[in-house]
This record gives C-alpha cells, structure tokens and sequence, in this order.
C-alpha cells in the first residue's frame, strides 16, 4: 500500500516543528520539582483520617499543579490553605494564609496556583503544608507538609 505522498511530508514536517519547539523550549519551562505530603489530623482531631498531596512545582513558570485526596474527616472541607513559612510540627505565624486552595472542595481536588518568589523559597525549603478546614475544626483538620520527592 503507497500511502499519498503529500499526508505523510506534512506529517513529517509537523512532527519536526513540535521536535524544534520542544528542543527550542527553555529549559526552566520543562523542569519540575514532584512535592508530597501525608495529611494528618491536628488540633485534636479525629485519628481515623487519611490523605495525601502530591504536587509538580515548574520554577520557571511559578506554578504548583497539586492532587489532593482525603478520607475520614468529621465533615465537608471549608477552606484550604498553604500555610508557612514555618518547620515541621509547628504552626505558622500568626497571618492570613499564604495561598487559597479554591474548591469545590471534594476529593480528589486537582488544580495550579500561582507562587511568590517568598513561597517558592519556603516551599524548597520544607516550610510550607497544606491545611484542610473543616466546620468542626475552623483552625484546621488536617494537614500535609510539603516535602520534595524524588
């Protein structure tokens, strides 16, 4: 079978141009840097949850693409948070969240956001978690710090 001679050279050609575009990309725009966490309960919460976040940081974009999955909660999430700069087992500083996690607010919640050059740092560094609010729990349910991966 002889395929038609003009398909198969622009097909040829495409695949070219997306090589060239990829090859051409910075190379800041295809790196990413894998993040996760293991949610678990605070302020006195319930012991029976469960959950996790795994998130791909782009450094040249300032983007965070998350995945966050839980199970056993004592209600509907209200509020999520990234909440930092502060080490593990403590509470950040007393002030407004650093970035909105925005809903609908069910499991699995799947999105991006944006990150400051401050949070980026914090992120790096191991200072920053996820904090599930629910109404039972208003300071928070449960929480992830955001550890990098390999």
């Amino acid at each position: 079978m002889t395929l038609p001679r003009k398909p198969v050279l622009s097909l040829v050609l495409a695949a070219g141009l997306l090589g060239a575009g990829v090859a051409a990309a910075p190379a800041h725009a295809q790196r990413s840097m894998l993040f996760s966490g293991t949610l678990a309960p605070e302020h006195g919460a319930p012991a029976h949850m469960q959950g996790k976040v795994m998130a791909l940081y782009y450094p040249g974009a300032h983007v965070l693409r998350y995945t966050v999955t839980w199970d056993g909660l004592t209600g509907p999430v209200t509020m999520a948070h990234l909440h930092g700069p502060a080490l593990p087992g403590k509470d950040a500083p007393d002030a407004p969240a650093m970035v909105t996690v925005h809903g609908p607010y069910k499991s699995p919640l799947s999105g991006s956001l944006m990150l400051s050059s401050e949070t980026e740092r914090d992120l790096q560094d191991g200072r920053v978690y996820l904090n599930l609010h629910t109404k039972a729990y208003p300071g928070g349910e449960a929480r992830a710090w955001l550890g990098k991966s390999e």
